[in-house]
């Protein structure tokens, strides 16, 4: 069995060259059989439930990614995935497939997963007898004989002319110790196939046992059976089959009749007793013709398989939540698909799965939303065309939320400054949503404004850049921005909860000759008296500094910025002012009026130090 990364199994999402775009998506990496259960992991990678184990491996078996099961006690299938198997794996290809696997198992020495996956079988397809006898196998292999009888007489009943049913319900009974009863199922079969040598054999060892009984076909077992397996030695007793004889019956299972193939050594060594050798062997030259006719079955089943497009629709492949196209789909631990925004914002009001309600508090912590491979793999391949048109629809939604003067989203809250950090508490979640797409849009940036009476927010706001966003577990999140332009709004609008704004960004005007030297003469004094008020000493000054940190340099070139210096608007954010004051200040465009403010403001606080009710300790903004 070729395992992941072998040279003769093609990579994840490709077809083997010169094979049409067929059922290959749909093997698992590690067995490269057909999926079965399927369980996307949490890296995004697609694997049958059995290869994965009862609760996973630590690592994925193609990317060693770390994996978490993320708040359920074991693996769940793809609803998806599962569906779509449905859809484009015909009823018996999948049921042939699952006995394959359950022979797998046994052969791994793994009876209970293989007793598992055949009990989830029969449950499917009750009508199935082969795998009714995978699940005779299993049970055997577990020592349960009157189970695993029960399915045999199933089988026996529903083909009454499938000879090798008969042979292994005998070799049942006899491990039960019921040798006349396993004697009338080999003669059954031997009625229906008179050439079956190893029902012979079987036969012939409980007859010359002492005490053994006698069946019905005795008579015909001393004539017709005797003479077609050789003289008689010791006073009539038979001697054994030929090495031709032998390979002959190997050969008649090999060619399928009795429908076990050539899995049938392995069948019998199952059901004979611990230890005991297989009665024969098949030879070299059955063995290769036995391997030639499943390589040439394996490709002539590749040649007539079906192609996915023509077996999927693209409501297969839908979103339940926008209902369209999957766009970065994420499967959750409990088993649903969603686009990865939708998801996202459906988390943003609730951590629950939208579908199913079950808890995804620690799916939301991981933070990790890794897309499913598999079905970007199964979209690319079958509906290019409409994947294609999908992405060019994200990329239309991502141009618009990066225009930085059209419909630019609004965190209506408290004032802000250039210049000045703005840390922020976001837990509400249409604002919840505002950061994620100013993070994935690439700009990183949103306006700020505070909210005025009888409008939804103030005429003028600042832009703030987001550094750093550190997401709590139950979605909340800490962001760290800092200010960067003034705008004055032109228009209002909303998007999905949140306002926007159309806006022009403000400068300062700037002035030269006599009229730059006067500005520059009062930025210096006005500096210093902002000196002289954070070093006054008294408990709310060291507070502020303590708060806000030391009053910033002053800049060499006073009109560098557009916002003027970057110390005035630490200012005037700490100082106590009316928020409609300081956004008076904000909206003006003189360096000069703004700095005479201020020299008026720090000149009145100096000459008579303010109580401390007056400076009240600031609270933490930015509580949205």
């Amino acid at each position: 069995m070729s395992g992941p990364g072998s040279p003769s199994s093609p990579p994840a999402g490709e077809s083997p060259p010169g094979q049409p775009l067929g059922l290959e998506l749909l093997r698992c990496p590690c067995c490269r059989l057909l999926l079965w259960e399927p369980v996307t992991a949490s890296c995004g990678h697609s694997f049958c439930k059995p290869c994965l184990g009862g609760t996973g491996p630590s690592r994925c078996p193609l990317c060693q990614e770390r994996l978490e099961l993320l708040g359920i006690g074991a693996a769940r299938c793809s609803v998806v995935l599962s569906g779509i198997l449905e859809r484009c794996v015909p009823r018996e290809r999948r049921l042939a497939g699952l006995a394959e696997r359950v022979r797998d198992r046994l052969a791994r020495g793994d009876a209970r997963e293989a007793l598992r996956m055949a009990q989830r079988g029969v449950e499917l397809a009750l009508d199935c007898s082969s795998l009714r006898l995978c699940r005779a196998e299993a049970l055997v292999a577990l020592g349960q004989y009157p189970q695993a009888l029960e399915d045999l007489d199933a089988v026996c009943r529903a083909e009454p002319g499938q000879h090798e049913a008969f042979f292994r319900k005998g070799k049942v009974l006899l491990e039960m110790g019921q040798r006349a009863e396993a004697l009338l199922a080999w003669e059954h079969c031997l009625t229906l196939s008179p050439h079956f040598q190893l029902a012979r054999r079987e036969m012939e060892k409980i007859i010359m046992e002492d005490n053994a009984p006698q069946p019905c076909m005795a008579a015909h077992l001393g004539d017709a059976h005797l003479s077609s397996a050789g003289s008689q030695v010791n006073g009539g007793s038979p001697v054994l089959p030929s090495g031709t004889q032998a390979q002959d019956q190997v050969g008649e299972l090999a060619d399928g009749r009795g429908g076990a193939g050539c899995e049938h050594s392995q069948d019998r060594a199952t059901l004979s007793q611990p230890g005991q050798q297989p009665d024969l062997e098949p030879s070299a030259e059955s063995q290769g013709q036995c391997l030639l006719d499943n390589k040439e079955g394996t490709a002539a089943a590749k040649c007539t398989q079906p192609c996915l497009g023509e077996s999927l629709s693209i409501s297969d492949l839908e979103c339940s939540l926008c209902i369209r196209m999957f766009f970065e789909p994420v499967t959750t631990p409990c088993g649903h698909t969603f686009c990865k925004e939708c998801l996202e914002r459906c988390l943003d009001h609730r951590p629950n799965c939208p579908l199913c309600k079950h808890s995804l508090r620690e799916y939301l912590k991981a933070g990790r939303y890794s897309p499913t491979v598999l079905l970007q793999d199964i979209m690319l391949a079958t509906f290019p065309t409409q994947l294609a048109e999908r992405r060019e629809l994200h990329r239309a939604e991502m141009a618009e939320l990066s225009n930085l003067t059209k419909n630019i989203p609004i965190f209506v809250c408290t004032m802000s400054f250039p210049g000045i950090p703005c840390p922020l508490h976001v837990f509400e979640p249409r604002y919840r949503l505002m950061i994620r797409r100013c993070q994935e849009s690439g700009t990183r940036r949103f306006g700020m404004c505070i909210y005025e009476n009888g409008k939804s927010f103030a005429d003028y706001g600042c832009m703030l850049e987001i550094r750093q966003v550190e997401l709590l577990a139950d979605g909340r999140s800490l962001v760290d921005t800092i200010g960067r332009q003034r705008f004055r709004v032109l228009s209002r609008g909303h998007r999905d909860g949140y306002h926007t704004a159309d806006i022009e960004y403000l400068e300062d005007k700037k002035v030269s000759g006599e009229e730059l030297q006067e500005l520059q003469c009062l930025h210096e004094s006005t500096y210093r008296l902002a000196q002289r008020f954070c070093e006054h000493g008294d408990l709310t000054s060291r507070h502020i500094l303590m708060q806000h940190g030391p009053l910033p340099e002053k800049e060499e070139d006073i009109q560098a910025s557009a916002d003027g210096p970057t110390w005035c608007w630490w200012l005037i954010s700490i100082l106590p002012l009316d928020p409609s004051y300081q956004l008076s200040l904000f909206s003006c465009t003189s360096l000069r009026a703004r700095l005479s403010q201020l020299q008026r403001i720090l000149t009145a606080l100096l000459q008579q130090p303010p109580p401390r009710h007056l400076l009240p300790e600031r609270s933490p903004r930015g509580r949205v």
